[in-house]
């Protein structure tokens, strides 16, 4: 999806941590940095990377995700990566013998969303691409979370777990609960506009013929009324819809080529 504006400045808000845990592969650092910026987190920590920390491929995947990575820090222990948050929870598909809770990623988001609001820090572990995290790793966080994937192929690309927390904590945020370009739109037409279209076209529909049977107008007309109640129309397209009714209406009164041609070959 293309659409970023290069105008805009990228939000440092308070947000949850990152935490990548032995990441294998620089594309996917990347791809999460990107994933990350795309919903207004900038927070990520690397523990213990396997290519060391910069790495080329991974500016290269993050497709200018550049405020996320220029604040990159690594790590050489889970433990000094997480030392500053008060609230830790572990992403995996696997279940672990261990007393945790259980989370979906929406309580999730909604938990840190209010620890984070109260001033404190918090972040998500993702771990490795072949095995996820260790036991002993999702041991030093307060929960689980996991996503409802189907069973049968539960593994996902790191990327596409932080894409898909990242996504559910923007949706807890202010900034989250209205679209990016969803305002601007006129308000839908006064009723009295609608009424004088609904007036129009049956008008219309009378001289035409099209009620032929008078005890079945009336239902007629509550459905083409509902029907056209559906559209919310704008100010501007009720005068549009009443033009194309008045063009219908006259033209009759229009001159009609095709007849002129049919006249012509006649004689």
């Amino acid at each position: 999806m293309a659409g970023t504006d290069r105008s805009q400045e990228a939000s440092f808000k308070p947000t949850p941590a990152i935490i990548l845990c032995e990441p294998q592969l620089g594309e996917n650092i990347g791809s999460a940095a990107r994933a990350m910026a795309n919903f207004g987190l900038w927070d990520l920590r690397l523990v213990r990377p396997r290519d060391g920390w910069p790495n080329e491929k991974a500016i290269a995947a993050a497709s200018r995700a550049d405020h996320v990575l220029e604040r990159v820090r690594v790590f050489e222990t889970l433990e000094e990566a997480i030392s500053d948050l008060t609230l830790v929870y572990a992403t995996t598909a696997r279940s672990r013998d261990m007393q945790k809770d259980v989370l979906g990623p929406e309580e999730a988001s909604n938990t840190m969303a209010g620890h984070i609001a109260g001033g404190r820090g918090a972040g998500l572990l993702f771990g490795r691409e072949r095995w996820g995290l260790l036991n002993d790793e999702v041991a030093m966080s307060d929960a689980i979370v996991t996503l409802p994937v189907e069973p049968a192929f539960a593994s996902l690309n790191i990327a596409q777990a932080v894409l898909l927390m990242s996504y559910e904590w923007r949706r807890t945020s202010a900034e989250g609960r209205a679209l990016p370009f969803s305002e601007g739109l006129d308000e839908a037409a006064p009723r009295n506009e609608l009424v004088g279209l609904f007036e129009h076209l049956e008008g219309v529909l009378d001289q035409s013929g099209f009620f032929t049977t008078p005890d079945k107008r009336p239902s007629m007309v509550n459905n083409l009324r509902t029907a056209l109640t559906r559209g919310r129309f704008t100010s501007q397209e009720i005068r549009t819809l009443r033009g194309v009714i008045s063009s219908i209406d006259r033209r009759h009164l229009r001159p009609n080529p095709n007849r002129a041609k049919k006249t012509d070959t006649d004689e």
